[in-house]
């Protein structure tokens, strides 16, 4: 069941996927799974396997009176197993949970909760692309200003601002992807990680399932920076079993998709509601009386004196425009630059539409990123 504060820093569908219900689940689908491969590795009886589980199904079970009991074990884990024995009859009872350990039970159930969050949030970037993919199309020709350091630099279109954030979350996906494949182990190790009890058919086990890969860093980390630090923290591992470290994984890990779910479905929400104005971001150029175009002015007047002197001559009009209250035009044609430009040059340099460089390119590249991104998932 989703908390109140998950209306505001989390989705529904995250907080379901990292609900208490849904660990519950994971615990028991390690139980099933465990007990199959078990079952073909021939450590366990395939009767007893199928016996087990038959009963790993979260409906069966009492998740709030088991969470109630783990806040005296100090795991869930151990009530789970509990419950589950109970339920088990006959010899197959004996072999639930055979070979493993709580963290076993725990941590693989949080990496399919986690495998399932990259899924929701995965869906969520591919709405934030396809809104930032619409305006980078429809505003190919808008211009605006560019900034560095907030200033006002050279022209741009706001299809190339919208084409560059679609640039980044297209890389988060893939980024996301290859988390999900790479990255989202199995654990289990029994009570040292050395498998002793499967005996020498651990490794056999552990191999119905995902490849053990180390796991990495979580790929949205960054985006829920109160979080990381416990997760950092809780690398540090005492001996084989550690103690404190992964326990706060169970709540840190989770807050981390949720909060990061929350931003992600924010920022969709942002750009497909977004309010273009052309005119306004064609009237902010204006601003600067057409200083902003200095650089497009000197690279027209360099081809004849030179980009040094070409460089001197325009800063020096520039200095006027500023100094006297003219636009850049006006300095240009008081100044040594209408001695080697015609008005009909200057004014082509002074188009902010002439000089953007390879905006058509960076758009059609983050579009063309996009349309393999949406393909590869049965979308454009």
């Amino acid at each position: 069941m989703s908390e109140p504060i998950d209306l505001l820093f989390s989705t529904p569908l995250m907080s379901a996927a990292f609900s208490p219900e849904a660990h519950v689940q994971g615990m028991l689908a390690f139980e099933a799974a465990l007990a199959r491969a078990e079952s073909r590795a021939g450590i366990i009886p395939q009767e007893a396997a199928a016996i087990i589980e038959a009963h790993c199904r979260v409906e069966l079970f009492d998740v709030a009176a088991l969470y109630r009991e783990a806040a005296m074990a100090g795991t869930p884990a151990i009530p789970l197993v509990r419950m589950l024995t109970a339920q088990v009859e006959g010899d197959a009872q004996k072999f639930v949970h055979w070979g493993a350990t709580s963290q076993d039970a725990i941590d693989t159930a949080m990496m399919l909760q986690m495998r399932d969050g990259l899924d929701l949030l995965v869906d969520s970037l591919h709405g934030v692309c396809a809104a930032c993919a619409t305006l980078a199309a429809q505003h190919r020709h808008t211009l605006m200003s560019g900034r560095t350091l907030l200033q006002q630099a050279l022209p741009i279109t706001f299809g190339l601002k919208a084409a560059r954030w679609l640039a980044f979350a297209v890389r988060q996906v893939h980024a996301l992807r290859e988390r999900r494949e790479r990255t989202l182990a199995v654990q289990l190790g029994g009570a040292a990680g050395t498998l002793a009890s499967l005996g020498d058919k651990g490794l056999q086990v552990v191999e119905k399932h995902n490849p053990v890969d180390a796991t990495g860093a979580i790929a949205s980390a960054r985006l829920a920076v109160g979080v990381v630090p416990v997760i950092l923290s809780a690398m540090a591992q005492e001996h084989e079993r550690a103690v404190g470290g992964w326990q706060a994984e169970w709540a840190a890990i989770p807050g981390l998709f949720r909060f990061t779910a929350s931003a992600v479905e924010r920022v969709r929400g942002m750009i497909g509601g977004l309010q273009i104005e052309p005119a306004h971001m064609r009237a902010n150029l204006a601003l600067t009386g057409g200083l902003i175009m200095a650089e497009s002015l000197t690279m027209a007047l360099a081809p004849h004196v030179g980009r040094p002197e070409a460089h001197r001559i325009v800063q020096a009009a520039c200095d006027d425009a500023i100094r006297s209250g003219m636009d850049l035009r006006q300095a240009a044609l008081a100044a040594q630059v209408r001695a080697h430009l015609s008005p009909e040059e200057i004014d082509r340099a002074l188009d902010p539409g002439g000089y953007l460089g390879s905006t058509d390119t960076f758009i059609d590249r983050a579009l063309a990123s996009y349309r393999e991104v949406e393909s590869s998932r049965g979308g454009v």
